[in-house]
């Protein structure tokens, strides 16, 4: 197999991406990524030439969403309407930061 990256390499993108990996670990890893980029050497052996290149994968994709056109809502009383617990027209709701009770 090639050796695409030395253990320097590795130490060098561990120490940027400051990942801390002991010499066992460096010495795997060296090898983990040098069989990745191997498996990857099929992808060279094509013939590109004239193939332009795609920046998006589903190609002419265009905004799917509708326009924000406002409408007929609730009134706030309509709102409130079902809610369990309410505090001068607002939703009251449990604390959820351990302060206890309601807010």
């Amino acid at each position: 197999m090639t050796q695409h990256l030395t253990e320097s390499d590795v130490r060098g993108i561990a120490e940027y991406t400051r990942i801390g990996l002991s010499a066992e670990e460096v010495v795997t890893m060296t090898a983990d990524l040098n069989a990745i980029i191997e498996s990857l050497k099929p992808i060279t052996e094509y013939d590109l030439d004239g193939v332009e290149p795609t920046f998006h994968p589903i190609g002419g994709l265009s905004n799917v969403m509708r326009e924000d056109v406002e409408g007929t809502s609730f009134t706030q009383s309509e709102a409130l309407e079902n809610a369990p617990k309410q505090e001068e027209g607002c939703f009251l709701i449990p604390s959820i930061l351990g302060e206890g009770g309601d807010r």
